[in-house]
């Protein structure tokens, strides 16, 4: 049975670690509940009003916590598994600490907005620094997609409908090089509690590898490149069936677009089925460098 207080040596340490707005009570619980035999579960809580603050006094306080466990048993490797921004926060810790990557077994982000909160974006449009909303709003894709080629990651999302949890889009969730799982009827919040949430990462844990999605070269190519544009912001795919192609990439990929009525910019890629594979936005301050990108797009498509 797991603990989290094991007075032997564990056979491995499981880090559980919550999110915005929260206490570690039911992640803990969950991970508990699928955590191997003699498996010790570091859960803490990082302070409820805490989480309000900004995302730095979080990361140097769970740095400290994992650095003491760390210490306590060195050779004694590690699984991590994070909601929200829980995996914001461990995304920063393991690109400050290269030298625990050999003992992680595993990283698992649940529901966390590693792309970037579209709702943290609209209290802090400029990331001018109003509290957590400009830590929650940062991009931090590539440090997870470093991580992602070296540590077995699984990203768990939920849709309720509409290309998001209720509050973390669909979009943001996404990790090149990571597994990837989309559940559906689970709320952000309940994705700490949900029964299907865990049977994930216990199936996880008892596959030999991952097995990442894999996108065509073409949507790969045009979504990377959407996704470096400023101001990018994952969305929803509620107004997905609204867009107009704007034109076709190639295997059966197309680029589309639309404008809502205060004219904000949206664009989507969308595969041969007519699946959407990538839905952003660019507010008005971003709108001239999504449309250089779209434009670059395009001719070099029609210039083939």
């Amino acid at each position: 049975m797991a603990s989290s207080s094991s007075q032997q040596r564990p056979e491995r340490l499981i880090f559980a670690q919550h999110g915005w707005s929260d206490t570690g009570k039911y992640l803990g619980e969950l991970v508990r509940s699928v955590a191997p035999p003699h498996s010790e579960v570091v859960a803490p809580s990082l302070k409820f009003m805490n989480t309000w603050l900004r995302i730095e006094l979080l990361v140097q306080e769970k740095e400290a916590i994992a650095q003491a466990a760390l210490t306590r048993y060195p050779d004694v490797p590690i699984r991590i598994v994070a909601h929200s921004m829980g995996g914001l926060i461990w995304t920063e810790l393991l690109h400050r600490h290269l030298d625990w990557w050999e003992r992680v077994e595993s990283f698992v982000m649940v529901g966390s907005p590693i792309g970037g909160s579209d709702v943290a974006r609209l209290i802090d449009p400029w990331g001018l620094g109003i509290g957590i909303a400009a830590d929650l709003g940062r991009d931090r894709r590539n440090l997870a997609e470093q991580i992602a080629h070296k540590i077995p990651t699984l990203v768990i999302a939920t849709d309720l409908g509409h290309g998001s949890d209720g509050l973390v889009a669909v979009e943001a969730t996404k990790v090149p090089g990571s597994e990837f799982k989309l559940l559906s009827k689970v709320p952000h919040a309940a994705m700490r509690y949900s029964p299907a949430v865990a049977q994930e990462i216990q199936q996880f844990w008892q596959r030999p590898g991952v097995d990442p999605e894999v996108l065509s070269p073409v949507a790969e190519g045009v979504i990377r490149s959407l996704r470096s544009v400023p101001g990018m912001t994952a969305a929803g795919y509620r107004d997905f069936a609204k867009a107009q192609v704007r034109c076709n990439l190639g295997d059966g990929v197309t680029l589309r677009t639309w404008k809502n009525p205060a004219q904000v910019q949206h664009i989507y890629v969308a595969d041969q089925d007519g699946k959407c594979l990538f839905a952003g936005y660019v507010g008005w301050g971003h709108q001239r460098g999504l449309k250089r990108v779209v434009d670059k797009v395009a001719f070099t498509i029609n210039s083939k």
